[in-house]
């Protein structure tokens, strides 16, 4: 997984960084929520490890903001040294996925994160065969029909494709796209991302018309949504307003 660990003790983030990248994850440090969010912006993350007590946003606020903009699915793990009773169930209400209380335990720490891979993994369609309105996707022959007509697509815009099905909304940065797709051991320029884009927008009618679309995200990537009257409503990257007033505590 891609993760962003966001703790102003530098020593814990170190920490929890070493533990994850040991265990084969890609792993960035942000000091405060403001640099969570301004990072958001460029990449994409399959976890946010999430401190509490940090200056400026405190994690319960930085979890809301999350939790109203694109980035709405993206599984939390707070770490934090608050353990009284009432702030666990707080920080849950507030949309963390786990809640570990420091000081950190390895192993603890390291089995909650698989358990949250795990369930990320569970939510994505396993079946061979996975439908998206007019879209079906073979993954066994790695084919695709559209309307019922056989569109022929390489193996890697076939898994390109399918990504962009299976994270609907989602805003995908460029880096997070080539690792998922050409691995994360991938040498290749940004621009092969591009040209897929556009031969899969082509080959598979990725436009208002079809009911979905695929577009660009300035500065971030790309992302697949519904088209439609209410397509967009949600899907808004976070703004620097945005930053300056996040939600207020109760």
């Amino acid at each position: 997984m891609r993760c962003a660990v966001v703790d102003d003790d530098r020593a814990q983030a170190e920490l929890v960084r070493t533990l994850l990248e040991d265990s084969g994850h890609h792993c960035d440090m942000m000091t405060s929520g403001r640099m969570l969010i301004s990072r958001l912006r460029h990449e994409t993350y399959d976890l946010v490890v999430l401190d509490w007590c940090m200056p400026g946003f405190d994690g319960v606020e930085v979890l809301r903001l999350l939790r109203q903009g694109p980035y709405s699915g993206t599984p939390v793990l707070m770490l934090t040294s608050r353990a009284d009773h009432a702030d666990v169930v707080r920080g849950l209400e507030a949309g963390a996925d786990d809640y570990i209380v420091k000081p950190l335990v390895p192993e603890v720490f390291l089995a909650r994160v698989e358990a949250i891979h795990r369930r990320a993994a569970m939510q994505r369609p396993a079946a061979p065969v996975v439908t998206f309105g007019p879209y079906s996707f073979d993954r066994a022959k790695e084919t695709v029909r559209f309307h019922d007509r056989e569109v022929k697509l390489t193996s890697k815009e076939f898994a390109l494709a399918l990504t962009f099905f299976e994270n609907l909304a989602r805003p995908l940065a460029r880096s997070w796209l080539l690792e998922t797709v050409w691995g994360t051991a991938a040498d290749i320029e940004s621009r092969t991302l591009d040209t897929h884009v556009s031969k899969i927008r082509a080959k598979l009618h990725l436009r208002a018309e079809s009911g979905y679309r695929l577009l660009p995200v300035y500065s971030h990537g790309y992302r697949l949504e519904r088209a439609g009257p209410q397509a967009g409503m949600n899907a808004a990257v976070l703004t620097g307003t945005q930053e300056e007033a996040p939600p207020a505590s109760p």
